[in-house]
Parts: structure tokens; sequence; C-alpha cells
């Protein structure tokens, strides 16, 4: 997955996408779309809905490149956080349409926020492990994807035990993070600030 772009990356593809350059978007999507369709399928759990918001987001961006403000974060976290946007839009919809007319309102509106969230956090975990240290992400796939113990990801990486578990104990508290609920108003954490 492609790190965040340097601001002037930024700023350049914006004034790119502003004359309407259609080898910008082109660009834009080469760079981004695998961010934003697995971060929609993870929160939609829906391939056919994850590849018609992948099409909504980059509409949006191509018919709004003004709405991107580099001083806000980078482009990645602002495509981010319109996919973030999207998805839960997405949610809410379906959710909505899905419930019939006897259930109570208090009780569709609990279990929407339930699922929102449950959708943040899992697509919040992806974008952590990711965007983690390579070290990192390879002592967590070594002990919880091919459960092996400390002692032999330490001997697969080739690193001290020691080591081995400080990467393990950093990876988590990173993945930690993805359970937070954001303050009202503001976008999820690792999406950058809201505009």
């Amino acid at each position: 997955m492609a790190k965040d772009a340097p601001p002037r990356w930024d700023r350049r593809m914006q004034q790119r996408l502003a004359r309407g350059e259609a080898a910008a978007l082109g660009e834009l999507y080469d760079r981004f779309a695998a961010l934003v369709h697995s971060q929609a399928h993870r929160m939609l759990d829906d391939e056919d809905a994850a590849d018609q918001v992948t099409r909504e987001v980059f509409g949006y961006v191509w018919e709004n490149p003004d709405a991107y403000d580099p001083k806000h974060g980078s482009m990645r976290s602002w495509v981010a956080r319109l996919t973030h946007r999207r998805s839960v839009q997405r949610i809410r919809s379906t959710h909505g349409e899905a419930e019939g007319p006897g259930e109570d309102a208090a009780a569709r509106a609990e279990e929407l926020e339930h699922r929102v969230l449950k959708a943040t956090a899992a697509a919040r975990a992806d974008y952590i492990v990711a965007s983690m240290p390579a070290p990192l992400r390879a002592a967590l796939e070594l002990a919880y994807v091919q459960r092996r113990d400390y002692r032999q990801a330490a001997a697969d990486l080739g690193v001290t035990g020691d080591e081995a578990r400080r990467r393990l104990r950093l990876g988590l508290q990173l993945l930690a993070t993805a359970n937070t609920r954001p303050p009202a108003g503001s976008a999820p954490p690792g999406y950058g600030p809201t505009p």
C-alpha cells in the first residue's frame, strides 16, 4: 500500500485535477484504489458495494478537487475519510431499508450505531496493519496468523526474543487504537482531521 504522499505531490495532484487532467485521476486511482476498495469492503462486507463506493469516491474527487485542503492532511487521508463517510452512508441507508416498521426506533438507532462503529474499527485495524512498519507487521503475522510463539517468531525474524516481544507489544498497542471511539464530529482515528 502506498505511504502518505508528500504535501508537494498532494498540492500538484489537486491542481492537475482542478485543471481536468484525466491522467491525474488515473494516477490518483492507481495510487489509492486498493486503499479505497479494501476499506469499503472491510466496512461493508460486500464486493459489489465496495466497487460502488470506490467509483463514488473517485467520482467525487474528480468533480470536487477543490474540496481537498492540504492544510488538513494528506491526499491519502482525505481519500480515506471520503471512503469512510460514503461507506457509513451506505451502511445507514442499507440498514434503514432493511428494518421492519414494527421495530423500536431507539433499538434500530442503537444497532445502526453499533454496526457503524464495528465497521469503522475493522477498517481502522486494516489501515493500521497496512501502515505499520514491516518489522512489526511481520512479527504480528508470525504470532497471530502462523501461530508462532515469540521464541519461534524471533528465530524466523532473526532477532532476539526480547526484540520479538517488543515488536509484538508495539504492534498490538497500535492495533488497540483501532477500537477507540472518535470524539463527536471528528473523523475516526487515522483518517486525519475533519474539514
